[in-house]
């Protein structure tokens, strides 16, 4: 029985050349020009929980509470305004940066290029994924646990969460397993992780995400796999079949959506002729066709009424005109006629431009010239792959600090 990566089984050759396109175009562009990005999201979430694009290194999900630590710490006798408090958090926040630049690996150092002029701080970043994780307690924004800190830990405190007042307790901010602080915290600390520390987020997944494929890669991934997309790592056979169904469908929505922000800027290129683009994306949008009919058989098995319901049990707000707009571009690049006769298909066209005008509107790159002026020449034409470079980078130092330790014992 064929198994849901069946597409493994052709030849190499067959691969390689389906994927030809990934290679043309993966640094270029991937923000969501046709409104997809709901969809997108909610496959990241459910394979990926925790994790965003703009994450670097795991061992920043230790470093920002321990950060938070030493800012309750302060506030607990300078008593500071919360103008005050702020300052001193985004002061200490750049005193890690600086630390972390003296350490012999600054690679994901987050700022590492802004400097002290750095906007998007760690705190900010991975917010989110610490309360997803279930390291992060309070339940609020920093916002919100600044106006706490600014009232010391005396006693249980209110503030108001998420339009609530709740009851919040000044101990509990923290998973109460949180590896202890090093000793003169922010100096002397790489982004690298102890055995302990790797231990300690290996358990924190597995509690509170322990159902994904972020969990299963923590616990099985080999650290040296580096490939483009999660479908292409070289484990793929031994996933659970939950997951590989789960990561079927996310590559199958990819592989045919990028069809679409093929033929989009297609469409821009024969609108543009002198940028000279035409005969490479048709050519691009060529291999993306000769791509899925090297696997035609897998992707008409698809069962899109279970991706459907899978998505939308991740997020349940994706618009029917999403949903219609995805669905009516897989007929069309899935029908009898083929994928290539898409590069001449009126039903195409009128699909892709009218999406683009209802998402933009005036600005809309096919409707006026002006707009067209300012394509650069590849929008949104990167694979959708669910923030997998990132997920590969935590993956990998988790799975490294795990092994290296074992190693060490093993020839001792």
């Amino acid at each position: 029985m064929p198994s849901v990566f069946s597409w493994l089984d052709y030849s190499e050759h067959d691969r390689r050349k389906a994927f030809e396109v990934i290679d043309l175009f993966r640094e270029r562009d991937t923000r969501d020009e046709l409104g997809i990005g709901t969809v997108r999201d909610a496959l990241s979430d459910l394979l990926f929980p925790g994790t965003t694009t703009i994450q670097t290194r795991p061992r920043y999900f230790l470093l920002v509470p321990w950060v938070f630590q030493t800012v309750e710490e302060w506030a607990s006798w300078k008593h500071p305004s919360l103008d005050q408090l702020r300052r001193e958090a985004r002061s200490r926040e750049i005193q890690l940066l600086r630390d972390l630049m003296k350490a012999d690996d600054t690679n994901g150092v987050i700022g590492r290029e802004a400097g002290e002029s750095l906007q998007r701080l760690p705190s900010s970043i991975y917010w989110q994924g610490l309360s997803t994780w279930g390291i992060r307690k309070f339940p609020g924004s920093q916002s919100q646990l600044h106006r706490v800190l600014q009232h010391g830990r005396a006693g249980r405190l209110f503030a108001e969460v998420e339009g609530d007042e709740q009851q919040i307790d000044g101990r509990g901010y923290w998973h109460a397993g949180l590896p202890p602080r090093p000793k003169y915290f922010p100096a002397d600390q790489s982004l690298a992780l102890t055995r302990e520390e790797a231990l300690y987020l290996q358990d924190r997944i597995r509690g509170e995400v322990g159902e994904s494929l972020l969990a299963w890669l923590v616990d099985n991934a080999a650290p040296a796999a580096d490939v483009d997309a999660p479908w292409l790592h070289p484990q793929v056979t031994e996933i659970p079949d939950e997951l590989a169904r789960q990561l079927n469908h996310a590559r199958r929505f990819a592989e045919l959506m990028r069809g679409a922000a093929l033929l989009y800027n297609l469409m821009l290129a024969r609108a543009a002729p002198e940028r000279g683009l035409e005969d490479e994306y048709e050519e691009s949008f060529g291999g993306w066709a000769d791509g899925l009919l090297a696997d035609t058989a897998g992707f008409g098995a698809w069962n899109r009424d279970e991706f459907w319901s899978m998505v939308l049990d991740v997020n349940p707000r994706i618009t029917p005109t999403t949903r219609g707009f995805v669905d009516t571009w897989c007929d069309l690049a899935l029908s009898s006629a083929g994928p290539a006769s898409l590069r001449s298909s009126r039903a195409a066209f009128d699909l892709i431009r009218n999406r683009e005008w209802r998402l933009k509107g005036q600005r809309a790159r096919l409707h006026d010239p002006r707009a067209l002026e300012r394509w650069s020449g590849a929008a949104g034409t990167g694979l959708i792959t669910y923030r997998w470079q990132v997920v590969h980078d935590i993956v990998h130092d988790i799975r490294v600090a795990l092994d290296q330790k074992v190693k060490r014992a093993r020839s001792a």
